[in-house]
């Protein structure tokens, strides 16, 4: 069995391939669980971010062709349509890659914190769906683990760093000053939290939220001095932004061209500021092409977020130290399980040869032997029939010249070198 992570992100592919990959959340428990049906495919797990759609799981040999072919299949693709894209890493490259996720070394922006959480949401689902056994489910908390040990040993998440942050970052560039501005922020989740909190912080004039949610929104919005909207009422409250942010898991556009274009006619043609952070997008990109309007994907903030980078360099490099170490000791405990059923035999074939031992001194002492000479019947029926199978071997070994085997022997039973003298 292999361990196999295959999947994509933002450096294999672009937001139109990684868009069409995404699986709902309301969608992934059924869909492990049919791919835990299919052919040669164990255990599994699936990360599905803005920026990441992954498969983890044990899988027999050809598993990767028979995984491919299930994502085709459940995503209504052809596999040439994404398979161009796609990575694949196995055994000690995978256990490295998802420790390197969930620290945030793989992110767009260095050490980012959000991608660990993502990985627990993966594992805690695919433990719902009951498709994570004891391999993958070692892994993950090993992984939770490495992470952990990452951020408090090294400075990565020391610099407030994110693709919030870039976008806010650089709404200050585009407005001399934040104060005087309207940002509508579109969602709920962590990252519009984040947004929220960063536009804040620098002075946002006016902070509105609207979510399909309507309470998630209020609650949201009452920590940032902002107010709430529904989603239905956003046509309405449009004109109003200058700055708009947007970030759902909504499978269709949450604005068309002719609502932004509405807008803008309602503002004298005052430019916004977009930002969709979204996968798949919240805003259609036909909207990129009115005049007056700003609008950014997550691939285009790539060059915004370099600020701020420069202090987690360092980190990073002490954070692959550790990880090295951790690797290291999740293949050993691999390695391990590999001599699991050994050691079980030979614990079950020496308690058969004490049973037979003591049933042999017991029908001793009720013959009318002193308890003494039953006793030292059995330790030497013991000892004779735990070390006969080995000494022959041994023997054997030494007949066929494998020194090999009768060195391990000597390592196995930690014996001391004794020569004559």
């Amino acid at each position: 069995m292999t361990i196999l992570t295959l999947g994509l992100n933002h450096n294999s592919a672009p937001v139109d391939v990684r868009e069409r990959l995404v699986i709902p959340s309301e969608r992934l428990c059924a869909a492990l669980r049919d791919l835990v049906r299919s052919p040669r495919i164990e255990e599994a797990a699936i990360l599905s971010t803005c920026n990441r759609t992954e498969v983890y799981c044990r899988v027999e040999p050809a598993g990767q062709e028979v995984l491919i072919d299930w994502i085709a299949r459940e995503q209504h693709l052809q596999p040439d349509e994404f398979s161009p894209y796609l990575y694949t890493h196995t055994d000690a490259a995978t256990i490295r890659h998802m420790f390197r996720v969930a620290c945030g070394l793989d992110s767009m922006i260095l050490g980012e914190p959000q991608i660990l959480g993502q990985m627990k949401t993966a594992y805690q689902v695919a433990t719902e769906a009951g498709t994570v056994g004891k391999t993958l489910g070692k892994l993950f908390q090993h992984t939770f683990s490495a992470a952990k040990k990452v951020r408090t040993d090294t400075a990565i998440g020391s610099s407030p760093v994110s693709v919030a942050f870039a976008a806010v970052r650089l709404a200050q560039r585009i407005f001399d000053s934040l104060s005087e501005q309207t940002a509508v922020l579109i969602g709920a989740g962590e990252t519009i939290e984040l947004t929220a909190r960063h536009l804040h912080e620098q002075g946002i004039g006016e902070i509105i939220i609207a979510n399909r949610t309507y309470d998630r929104a209020h609650t949201l919005a009452a920590q940032f001095d902002g107010f709430a909207i529904s989603l239905a009422e956003l046509p309405h409250h449009l004109a109003k932004a200058d700055i708009v942010v947007s970030s759902t898991a909504s499978q269709l556009p949450i604005l068309g061209k002719g609502s932004v274009e509405s807008a803008l006619k309602a503002r004298k043609r005052k430019p916004m500021f977009m930002v969709d952070l979204a996968v798949p997008r919240d805003i259609e990109p036909e909207v990129a092409q009115l005049a007056d309007v700003y609008l950014y994907t997550v691939d285009d903030l790539r060059n915004s977020i370099e600020e701020g980078l420069k202090s987690r360099q360092e980190a990073a490099r002490q954070a692959e130290e550790i990880i090295d170490t951790e690797v290291e000791h999740f293949l050993a405990w691999l390695r391990a399980q590999g001599a699991t059923a050994t050691i079980r035999d030979f614990r079950n074939h020496a308690e058969r040869l004490r049973d037979e031992a003591l049933n042999e001194a017991l029908r001793a002492i009720r013959s009318g032997k002193p308890a003494e000479d039953a006793l030292a019947l059995l330790a030497h029926t013991l000892t004779n029939k735990l070390i006969h199978l080995p000494s022959t071997q041994i023997r054997q070994a030494g007949v066929d010249e494998r020194h090999d085997l009768i060195a391990a022997a000597r390592e196995l039973f930690q014996l001391k070198d004794t020569k004559a003298t």
